[in-house]
């Protein structure tokens, strides 16, 4: 199980949303690239990135903050980015520039042709984000909830070759709320690529239950504010899952 911390980028800074909502964010470093390195040098093995702007905007807008990180990182460890992406070209740019997966959200339910042909051209390198409120998934930065089943589009995309799903439920997502174990199961049971876990992990606790249902699928969970507030130690936590997983 990869405990993958995530810096979510708005105007430069990393900062933490409530529910995905623009105007409720907390500001954690002005420095990016300065919060992957300590990341990093705590034992993360991963990294998650967002532009949150691009996610609104529909298209990259935290280019600086980006290269700024992949530069510190400098090959050290995978990162995965998403926001804002819709285009091959945007994809291409990314995945030449030191980025190793690219994360498709919005452009995957809306474009689901661009979502094909992106995991055709660049095979293994393609995650999907799904951000489901009530079982259905939400799309522009969270803003719209649509009428799609999550677990019906995640079929889809699983066809087309997607490395793997990136789950988050939007009503958990920065509250602290525990993760909604429930219907991450259920989405990785109908499916055969891994899931990835996000929104709402709050302790070790929340890891510990995460770990007990990995076996369905479940690969990695994603956290963010638990992390920069202080409720979840990261590297306390990875160690808690590599513990859980040597006992499984």
């Amino acid at each position: 199980m990869l405990i993958i911390p995530a810096i979510d980028l708005k105007d430069g800074h990393c900062v933490r949303l409530k529910q995905g909502i623009m105007e409720d964010a907390t500001v954690f470093s002005e420095n990016p690239e300065t919060v992957a390195l300590h990341l990093h040098d705590h034992g993360a093995r991963q990294l998650h990135l967002v532009d949150l702007n691009g996610a609104f905007a529909g298209k990259p807008k935290n280019g600086e903050a980006i290269r700024a990180i992949v530069e510190a990182i400098d090959g050290r460890l995978p990162i995965q980015l998403g926001g804002g992406i819709r285009d091959l070209e945007t994809v291409e740019y990314y995945l030449d520039n030191g980025i190793s997966y690219v994360i498709i959200g919005t452009a995957a339910v809306k474009i689901p042709g661009f979502l094909h042909d992106a995991c055709y051209a660049f095979p293994g390198k393609i995650m999907v984000g799904l951000d489901a409120k009530g079982g259905k998934v939400a799309v522009d930065g969270w803003s719209k909830v649509t009428g799609h089943d999550v677990i019906d589009l995640a079929k889809k995309f699983q066809d087309y070759g997607v490395e793997a799903i990136i789950h988050t439920d939007i009503g958990r997502d920065g509250m602290l709320s525990g993760l909604n174990i429930e219907a991450t199961v259920e989405l990785a049971q109908a499916l055969t690529i891994p899931v990835i876990a996000s929104g709402g992990v709050t302790n070790l606790d929340d890891i510990r239950k995460l770990c007990a249902v990995q076996s369905e699928g479940i690969t990695g969970v994603i956290t963010g504010r638990a992390i920069y507030q202080g409720s979840l130690d990261f590297k306390e936590a990875q160690a808690l899952a590599d513990q859980l997983d040597s006992e499984a």
